[in-house]
């Protein structure tokens, strides 16, 4: 590899890494935005399931009272009110696995089953952080060394076809 390639290399790497870097913050802000959409669904959940109380009703039977109206909007209202309460339990399930994972695993958590309006105002709104913890440091490592990779790849694959018509020419 030729000085102008290592040099091309390493501000890939680096540039990587800098990205990758950043999967831990985002992760833990992500995290953060995921506890408050919680909270408030909480509020709604638990006022909903109250009220079913306050008429002798658990959560199912109410929604299957709504499902059982022969009022439009009640049907609607009920599925409306169980696709609430079904994103605040995957929210809940998200949050745990969340909060047991190794943190330098967090990032493949949130990948794995990220909510698609919390993941959209977490990118929207997100904040970078230095990375000062072990986990933004193992990250940004894997940014610099898939980068750097990447980088070394692509220019083994420019020197071969620059070589291919350098000799090209030659051979006629």
């Amino acid at each position: 590899m030729g000085p102008i390639a290592r040099i091309i290399a390493i501000v890939a790497g680096l540039a990587g890494g800098t990205v990758f870097s950043q999967a831990p913050e985002f992760a833990q802000q992500y995290r953060q935005r995921i506890g408050g959409a919680i909270d408030e669904l909480r509020v709604i959940v638990e006022d909903f399931t109250r009220q079913a109380a306050e008429h002798h009703l658990d959560r199912q039977q109410a929604l299957n009272t709504y499902a059982q109206s022969s009022n439009d909007f009640l049907r609607d209202r009920g599925v409306s009110m169980q696709s609430t309460i079904a994103r605040y339990e995957t929210l809940q399930s998200q949050q745990l696995k969340l909060g047991t994972a190794a943190p330098v695993a967090k990032p493949f958590v949130l990948i794995g089953e990220p909510d698609d309006v919390v993941f959209a105002n977490t990118w929207r709104d997100f904040v970078p952080g230095v990375p000062v913890s072990f986990a933004g440091l193992v990250w940004a490592a894997i940014g610099f060394v898939s980068a750097w990779v990447v980088a070394a790849l692509l220019g083994f694959g420019v020197r071969r076809v620059v070589r291919g018509r350098r000799a090209s020419p030659q051979m006629r």
